[in-house]
């Protein structure tokens, strides 16, 4: 769809309840009970949105790589070990130590509560009734968070700070719940290497509301144009933009972040896939549009559960069971990550048909709906993966090393 396609669209407020809308319960540090639509860390509002962190590995993990992995067992001695004066010293395992933590992201409908901690942690309290703790990685919580904002029924707006929060409560907005005062921007993204990618938009990693505004400067002057003004963004240069006003007045704006090669990314979040980010470099195009079809209510999310499939090592051996990837992801709403024709991809394993092993060093990943997306370039699809373990119903654990996996089919 060309931009100019869309310069008569009318878009049609939800007159009721926005049920696609992180909504919730905080109760703060000094006794305080808040209610409404959330938007979490600036550029969080949905259920489909991610809570990015680094999430505690059980010791256990670790353990039996230790005893399944004789390589691997080796590389830990080391690490718990010191050469002095010819003499190497090793201790046992510390276990009052900070343990060990690896990259994680989970969709927000996932969660039934969260519950701020000391020290940059916070619990969350799944609907599957897992317990899983998370570390700041980002700015999603902690310090750095960019507040927590809630918009009451009146339309009021309350800020609060990570110090601030207790616990978080995560619900479906009532039915009878007003509208929120704006929209999720959604459209379509278009990369230089072909890619047409559509879903809920987070513009330069922050703004992700009808209401939120473009910066930038044009012949002297400054604008800020809310995006429920703006038809369509087409990149310019490394340093500016063509917006495409709904009006079909076009601007090139440039001298901001919005517009230029510091743009933190354009965030396209898609129900049946995950997440994907497409650096300013890849970008040439978005059609902001209204979405074909609504769905992904905190209702639609299953309880993750684990995960369960066939793998295949190219020794020929096949094992069927519960499978751990890469030592840390065993849940359905983890994620696998990678590079993709100059994307950053965050792709959640509920939507993962397989994953097959190719000849660029990367693997294939074909989707439930039929996609398929040629990853490499990250510790879960390269050779710093720490293997795949695989329990079958009633027998230990076995363990294929990423230098002999060929494939992995998910079971539903």
């Amino acid at each position: 769809m060309k931009l100019a396609a869309l310069l008569a669209l009318t878009l049609v407020a939800n007159p009721g309840a926005d049920l696609e809308r992180l909504y919730g319960r905080v109760f703060t540090t000094d006794g305080r009970v808040l209610e409404g639509y959330l938007r979490w860390d600036r550029n969080e509002v949905s259920w489909t949105d991610f809570l990015d962190g680094a999430k505690e590995i059980p010791a256990e993990f670790l353990r039996q790589a230790e005893s399944l992995d004789p390589e691997y067992a080796e590389l830990r001695r080391r690490e718990r070990s010191i050469e002095a004066f010819g003499v190497r010293i090793t201790w046992d395992e510390d276990d009052d130590g900070d343990p060990f933590t690896s990259k994680a992201a989970i969709r927000f409908g996932y969660v039934a509560s969260l519950v701020a901690l000391e020290d940059h942690r916070l619990l969350l309290l799944l609907k599957s009734g897992e317990e899983i703790y998370f570390r700041g990685a980002s700015t999603d919580f902690g310090s750095y968070m960019r507040r927590l904002v809630i918009e009451d029924a009146q339309g009021g707006e309350t800020s609060l700070r990570w110090r601030q929060l207790d616990r978080v409560d995560f619900m479906r907005a009532p039915t009878d719940a007003p509208a929120p005062a704006s929209r999720r921007i959604h459209g379509t993204v278009r990369t230089w290497g072909g890619l047409e990618l559509t879903g809920d938009i987070a513009w330069d990693r922050d703004e992700v509301l009808t209401s939120d505004v473009l910066d930038g400067r044009s012949e002297g002057e400054d604008y800020e144009i809310p995006f429920e003004e703006i038809a369509g963004i087409e990149w310019e240069s490394s340093r500016s933009a063509r917006v495409l006003l709904r009006t079909g007045e076009a601007l090139v704006l440039r001298g901001t972040n919005d517009v230029d090669r510091n743009n933190r990314g354009i965030e396209v979040l898609d129900a049946a896939l995950g997440r994907a980010i497409v650096p300013w470099a890849e970008f040439q195009s978005i059609t902001f549009h209204p979405p074909e079809a609504r769905q992904t209510t905190a209702e639609l999310f299953d309880n993750g559960g684990p995960l369960f499939g066939t793998v295949d090592a190219l020794d020929g051996r096949t094992i069927v069971g519960a499978i751990r990837w890469g030592n840390d992801e065993a849940a359905r709403w983890e994620v696998l990550d990678g590079w993709s024709a100059g994307v950053d991809y965050d792709i959640e394993f509920s939507h993962i048909h397989s994953i097959v092993r190719n000849g660029s060093g990367g693997v294939t990943v074909t989707l439930l709906d039929g996609r398929t997306l040629d990853l490499e370039d990250s510790d879960d699809v390269g050779e710093d993966n720490g293997g795949i373990f695989v329990k079958p119903d009633g027998r230990p654990t076995r363990l294929i090393r990423w230098r002999d996996f060929d494939r992995v089919t998910f079971a539903r």
